[in-house]
């Protein structure tokens, strides 16, 4: 048997280990940016009905990589504290339900993607062509969802040993395969039939299944803490239990986002389409902004969680500090760009003179809020690896249900759209009022309780 060294999410200095941790993880997010980009660059040569098609088949998108994520989060939590205390028996069995799970949820998906793609694209739009582009986009990512699943898995089972290059590796593989099949597949280069739509959707499932392949490959050649043996096995409800605990608050986190745009969208267009074009261009832009701080976010569930299981409340609460510092200084960058310059940034974009005028105030307005969604988007990291993932579900809730959309709504009564705008900076402090309030919950009912610990961080073996 294979020996089993100190974990350094136990041991190394938290500066380093969260550097060591995030960057591979930041990295693969932008990867990830970048080739859904590309995706959409190729797609739109085909014509703009394609273009539509694919937009609309993003609910359905999102919530499989929000069914991956949730899971993934769920699993990280447990095995990562399972780490911790050393228990392996148990840390193998997160693994290995985990897989069942998503084996569970791929059949559920292959049903969806059987049945009910064209009445979900119907809900959106009556347009034969972008109905018929849509569902043969979205019936090929379903019926092969498998390969999202488990490359998410994949990956998170990497980063729950604090093995994040090996994630991004995987990731990065992932990407290469997508844009370099997205024009073959789509035109039909190199002898292959012009395949069109059919054609990117199939790209991104292969370069999904290949990353998953990578993912297994690297799992069991290089991640010995954890075994991926599936003998003998049979579905542990505990386990199971445990994982959807913290899984399935964050799916439906990872899921209100899709709502939130649909709704605002309507709200918007009651003004002028511009405004909601302006909406998604503020989006691609948050994307870039926030991709570093949900890098962090990834990173700091796995060591918190580790060390939670290790009884060292002084690692915890050092991860947290440096995380928010950090967090709210990316914000922080975010915001200056945004409130200086949108002018250019919109430019980016192709923006029309309305289009500037609404997107200037909007830009200015909604980065407001940046700073406060740093501290946010690390505390609810750190309700997830201490397994309670409904308080980040709460605060979810809070931020983009109960107050953004019902204060979006009531402003747009006014009639002057730049009050709608007004309506996020509002959410986010109300979100941080309730983020703040279920960390105390959270420290007086279990960090207080923790053993202190030690933070010497030094372990010569891995210096």
């Amino acid at each position: 048997m294979t020996e089993i060294r100190e974990n350094k999410m136990g041991v190394m200095p938290i500066g380093k280990l969260l550097t060591s941790m995030a960057l591979p993880i930041i990295i693969s997010m932008l990867v990830q940016a970048l080739y859904n980009i590309v995706d959409s660059i190729f797609v739109s040569r085909i014509n703009e009905a394609a273009l539509t098609a694919v937009s609309l088949a993003f609910p359905m998108q999102n919530l499989m990589i929000a069914v991956g994520t949730g899971l993934g989060v769920g699993m990280n939590a447990l095995l990562s504290r399972s780490l911790g205390e050393k228990d392996y028996k148990r840390a193998n069995q997160a693994a290995v339900n985990n897989l069942f799970l998503i084996a569970v949820a791929s059949v559920l998906f292959i049903i969806v993607g059987l049945t009910c793609m064209e009445p979900f694209m119907r809900m959106q739009i009556n347009d034969d062509a972008i109905v018929n582009y849509g569902v043969q986009y979205l019936s090929i990512c379903c019926i092969f969802s498998v390969g999202v699943l488990a490359q998410i898995t994949m990956e998170r089972l990497l980063q729950s040993t604090g093995r994040a290059v090996l994630s991004m590796i995987s990731q990065l593989v992932g990407a290469v395969i997508n844009i370099i099949l997205d024009p073959i597949l789509i035109f039909g280069y190199f002898g292959l039939p012009e395949m069109g739509v059919a054609g990117a959707a199939i790209a991104t499932i292969a370069g999904q299944i290949i990353a998953a392949g990578v993912g297994v490959t690297l799992n069991v050649k290089c991640n010995h803490e954890i075994s991926l043996s599936l003998k003998g096995f049979r579905p542990s409800g505990k386990i199971i239990g445990r994982i959807l605990a913290v899984g399935v608050p964050s799916i439906i986190l990872a899921s209100i986002g899709s709502v939130m745009v649909f709704i605002m969208n309507k709200i918007l267009g009651a003004f002028t389409s511009t405004a909601a074009a302006v909406f998604g261009v503020y989006f691609k832009l948050q994307s870039f902004v926030f991709m570093p701080v949900f890098g962090l976010n990834n990173a700091i569930v796995p060591i918190i969680a580790f060390n939670y299981g290790a009884g060292n409340r002084r690692r915890i609460i050092h991860t947290v500090k440096l995380a928010a510092c950090v967090a709210v200084g990316i914000m922080l960058i975010g915001v200056l760009v945004l409130q200086l310059m949108p002018e250019t940034v919109l430019a980016w974009f192709d923006a029309s003179a309305d289009m500037i005028d609404i997107g200037v105030v909007a830009l200015r307005t909604i980065s407001l809020c940046f700073v406060f969604a740093g501290y946010n988007i690390v505390i609810t990291a750190l309700f997830q690896a201490m397994g309670r993932g409904v308080f980040s579900m709460f605060v979810s809730i809070v931020r983009q249900i109960v107050v953004l959309l019902p204060v979006a709504y009531l402003f747009s009564l006014s009639g002057v759209l730049s009050r709608v705008w007004l309506a996020f900076p509002i959410a986010e402090t109300a979100a941080t009022l309730f983020t703040s309030l279920m960390l105390i919950v959270l420290n007086k009912k279990i960090i207080s309780h923790i053993p202190e610990g030690t933070d010497a961080g030094v372990v010569q073996e891995q210096q």
